[in-house]
């Protein structure tokens, strides 16, 4: 049995969409390799997965947004990727960057799954000036394809996510292999007004959320802005869950018809007493919480970031709107919320899309013969020819 090795900056207990992505991924690919799993060590409650042995490193007193930033150590990441024969990074933070360069040194395959566009996310995720919003942009870009270019295989959720970083410049081999999700736990509620009263909602009340980790890049205010405009005309709620960041929701925790959920793994629970799911990030790839809401039955409106046009068609299982536009958004909030027919369709649309293109096994059966792959075309370094 191949060891593989698992090197990711984002793990459980911290739930986003790269903890939930390994969470489903790990224990599928359990019984065909020996797993290791370099991670930080986040506070909170773990369930540990059996036989899958997890190192943890510390954090750091630094917090990058709402990311406090582990501080690994170089040698022990390049102990443990001398032990293995894959070597598979999630990001490039500290410890996916230290394992990419120690997997290059020791010329161990190696491939990456790419979860963000970082010279996207970085500079939106923290609040500043637009000359150092345009230095992070020029100096992460440079930093990622220095070090996705060093990759065997780059691993992307879309063609388009594939496509954008050839253009940056990054030359490494890619394949693409789309997120899944469980259409069995993400599926429409027997009862609406059922799913409501579980989560505490009135069942009358209209609910439009968002689920998902709260960071700047999401820009949850073109949201609250929008919502403010139709609430009153339609007696709605507004549904916060996810991962918080006080500083991203403070305008809201005195609005009676607002309703902020913290850190939960039930996202299913308050999916299904949602009427519309928005997502108004800047950034995204594919966004397994739009992919989640979408198998719940809901009606979506998102903005056209990522790949999110590539099974989202507008009016026919979701809508658009652009970027940093309330106004526009609380017109087509506005239309769905007063019409339960267009929602009914949207929805119903939107879960068969899902059903059809995305699923957690095909998607662990591509990337383990991916990574099957990339060890049989790249021997592991032998002791003569590695570098500590």
């Amino acid at each position: 049995m191949k060891k593989l090795l698992i090197a990711t900056d984002s793990f459980l207990p911290r739930w986003d969409g790269i903890s939930r992505f390994l969470d489903e991924i790990v224990p599928r690919l359990s019984d065909h390799y020996e797993i290791k799993i370099l991670a930080p060590d986040f506070k909170g409650e773990f369930s540990k997965y059996i036989d899958i042995e997890i190192i943890r490193f510390p954090l750091s007193r630094f917090k990058l947004a709402d990311y406090p930033v582990p501080k690994p150590a170089y040698r022990e990441i390049s102990t443990h990727i001398n032990e293995a024969d894959i070597v598979w990074t999630q990001t490039i933070g500290p410890i996916g960057a230290l394992a990419i360069i120690a997997a290059k040194r020791q010329k161990k395959p190696l491939a990456a799954y790419i979860h963000s566009i970082e010279w996207e996310l970085f500079p939106k995720s923290i609040r500043a000036a637009s000359a150092i919003n345009w230095a992070l942009h020029k100096s992460t870009s440079a930093l990622t394809r220095y070090l996705y270019n060093k990759c065997d295989l780059i691993i992307v959720p879309s063609q388009k996510i594939a496509d954008l970083m050839s253009i940056k410049g990054i030359k490494a081999p890619k394949k693409t292999i789309p997120l899944g999700t469980n259409t069995k736990l993400f599926a429409p509620p027997e009862s609406k007004a059922n799913a409501k009263k579980a989560v505490g909602i009135a069942p009358e009340r209209l609910v439009v959320g968002f689920a998902g980790r709260i960071g700047r890049e999401k820009d949850l205010e073109t949201l609250y802005r929008a919502f403010g405009r139709i609430n009153r005309k339609h007696n709605a709620l507004l549904l916060i869950a996810g991962q918080d960041m006080a500083k991203v929701t403070e305008r809201f925790r005195d609005n009676p018809k607002v309703m902020l959920i913290g850190h939960t793994n039930q996202i299913s629970s308050y999916l299904k007493a949602m009427d519309v799911y928005v997502l108004p990030s800047l950034t995204e790839t594919t966004s397994l919480s739009t992919i989640e809401a979408m198998s719940c039955q809901l009606a979506v409106l998102a903005t056209p970031v990522g790949s999110l046009s590539e099974y989202i068609r507008e009016g026919f299982n979701g809508m658009f709107f652009p970027k940093r536009n309330p106004y526009v958004l609380s017109k087509k909030l506005d239309l769905l919320l007063g019409d339960p027919v267009l929602r009914r369709m949207l929805g119903e649309n939107a879960r068969r899309t899902i059903i059809n293109r995305f699923s957690w096994e095909t998607t662990a059966s591509e990337i383990e013969s991916a990574l099957d792959s990339l060890a049989e075309k790249k021997p592991a370094a032998t002791k003569k020819n590695r570098i500590y």
